[in-house]
């Protein structure tokens, strides 16, 4: 019997191992995750046997300074009078990602719509990297931008006329406020956005099959309805896949959020000018204080809360690779 030639042999031997080094790779990204999952998980189990489920519904955030003597509560030391609810933090952030998604998408669909078919092919590559370099710029510059310029800028003109204007809409009446808020937040959120969005959906643009833009040019289509009816509905999952990079980012965006919301403590925003606070950006401005707990319960249930940070971005995370799922099934469907 001949043997096979050693060449095949040896381009079989290194798919293989390509093979064996991707799959571990992959299982490295996965096992990282489930240790910071865990880790979490270990670290904030007494409080959240402390806590209960009212720690997702409750309102209230109190590490009871004004009763110094700890006691013992189901088993745990805690200080007498001391409280945790994140019901405003979970609001804060789901709204505030909210905003900033309902005003990048729109402008990154344009954008990337401008950089494929707006700009002349020689300024395409410089458009396309000014943009891109927004996603470079760290975050603290953009929450000492939002605290000098922006936070000026909308609760001295933008905010009065919108209350003004727009005050008969619920949510949008009220009281002005100074700039710090709910809407500020979003504002600042959707400008770090952006980039990701506009970028990822430019290349897939730009990548789609000519003969798809000729065929609708052929038909009598200009560039522009070749574009919105033929094009962006091809790209339809990437621009979903690049709303989950966006809202990945919003969820955990820490310091410039730190910066423009105003940090508000067990509140409830009744409008879209008041003052909020985020899971991420919580965990930053009250690690100090929490760590003179001599308990130690209070830095637990931080840790409690960047549990469910973690959950809730999973979840919104399956949720949407679920649409993308049914998505393709359908356009399989179609085609």
């Amino acid at each position: 019997m001949k043997s096979l030639p050693r060449a095949p042999i040896r381009l079989w031997s290194a798919l293989l191992n390509f093979r064996r080094l991707t799959a571990l790779l992959g299982c490295l990204v996965a096992g990282v995750l489930l240790a910071i999952v865990g880790f979490l998980a270990i670290y904030a189990w007494p409080a959240v046997r402390l806590n209960g489920p009212g720690f997702l519904y409750k309102n209230t955030w109190s590490l009871g300074f004004l009763y110094r003597s700890p006691i013992t509560v189901h088993g745990q030391t805690v200080l007498r009078g001391a409280h945790y609810g994140i019901l405003f933090l979970i609001v804060g952030t789901l709204l505030s990602t909210l905003i900033a998604l309902l005003i990048a998408v729109p402008v990154g669909v344009g954008s990337a719509m401008f950089l494929a078919e707006g700009v002349p092919p020689a300024m395409q590559t410089w458009f396309s990297f000014f943009v891109e370099l927004l996603a470079a710029i760290p975050s603290v510059v953009y929450g000492l931008w939002g605290y000098v310029v922006v936070i000026p800028f909308l609760g001295h003109h933008v905010f009065p006329f919108m209350v003004k204007w727009l005050g008969f809409i619920p949510f949008f009446g009220g009281a002005a406020g100074s700039g710090y808020g709910l809407l500020t937040s979003g504002f600042v959120l959707s400008l770090m956005i952006v980039p990701l969005i506009a970028a990822t959906l430019r290349d897939a643009l730009v990548s789609q099959q000519a003969e798809l833009r000729e065929a609708a040019v052929a038909l009598g289509a200009s560039r522009f309805e070749a574009l919105r009816t033929v094009l962006l509905p091809a790209t339809r999952r990437v621009l979903i896949g690049s709303s989950i990079l966006a809202t990945g980012r919003a969820l955990g965006e820490t310091m410039a959020v730190l910066m423009v919301s105003g940090n508000a403590v067990n509140f409830l925003p009744n409008n879209i000018y008041t003052t909020i606070s985020t899971m991420a950006s919580f965990i930053v401005s009250q690690l100090d204080s929490a760590l003179t707990d001599p308990t130690g319960m209070a830095v637990r249930s931080l840790a409690e809360v960047a549990l469910v940070l973690c959950l809730i971005s999973i979840i919104v995370n399956g949720l949407a690779r679920v649409l993308l799922y049914y998505e393709g099934r359908q356009n399989a469907r179609i085609v």
